[in-house]
C-alpha cells in the first residue's frame, strides 16, 4: 500500500471553483479506468475555502506509477497550476487502518 496525501491552495475564489471542475472532471477517469487506486478523496478544508486536501492511496507504487502515466492525469498535473498558489506532498508508507489492508 502506498498513499499521497496533498494539500493545494487555489489562487482565489474563481481558481478554486475551476480548480474543483478539473478535480470532478479526473476523478471520474481514475475511477473507472485505475483499479489500482484504492482511495482518491478529495476534500475542502472547513473554515479555508480556498484550500484542498487529497487523500489518495493505490496498491502499490507500482499502481501509483500507473497513475500518474495516464494523459488524463498529465493534463491534470499541467492544467492545475493556473489555479494554485501553493502545493504540499506527504509521501505515506501504510501501517493500518479501517477499510484497507496490506493485502492485494
Amino acid at each position: 500500500m502506498f498513499g499521497l496525501f496533498v494539500r493545494f491552495t487555489c489562487k482565489d475564489e474563481t481558481a478554486a471553483a475551476a480548480f474543483d471542475e478539473l478535480v470532478a472532471r479526473t476523478g471520474e477517469q481514475i475511477h473507472a479506468n485505475e483499479p489500482g487506486t484504492v482511495v482518491y478523496a478529495v476534500h475542502r478544508v472547513d473554515g479555508r475555502p480556498l484550500e484542498r486536501v487529497f487523500y489518495e492511496l493505490y496498491r502499490d507504487e507500482v499502481a501509483f506509477e500507473e497513475h500518474e502515466s495516464k494523459d488524463y492525469v498529465c493534463a491534470f498535473l499541467s492544467d492545475r497550476e493556473q489555479y494554485l498558489a501553493a502545493t504540499e506532498v506527504d509521501r505515506l508508507g501504510f501501517v493500518s487502518g479501517k477499510g484497507v489492508s496490506l493485502e492485494h
